[in-house]
């Protein structure tokens, strides 16, 4: 099992106003529905085969938090720069 974390700074203020950006930027990252994401108040949820994460907005940060098992686990370094990926063009 692995587990990684990544940080983003933003401009947003709140998870409200980066929830479009985000929902986009996955769609564009993860296509074919591979990722499964779901809003859970102000936490986006995400799951895939192996892996399951959180992304929150914490101190004018989005930060993504996930567990990977395998198969996930052994494409950590494409799972961890897709996702650095959405949460850089989510902040634009």
């Amino acid at each position: 099992m692995a587990d990684m974390m990544i940080k983003q700074s933003t401009r947003f203020t709140s998870m409200e106003e980066c929830r479009p950006a985000l929902d986009e930027a996955l769609r564009a990252q993860f296509p074919g529905g591979m990722m499964k994401a779901r809003w859970e108040g102000d936490v986006l949820c995400l799951s895939g085969p192996g892996a399951e994460g959180t992304v929150r907005f914490e101190d004018g940060e989005l930060v993504g938090q996930a567990s990977l098992k395998p198969p996930a686990s052994m494409m950590k370094g494409t799972i961890e720069q897709k996702v650095k990926a959405v949460l850089q063009n989510a902040v634009g």
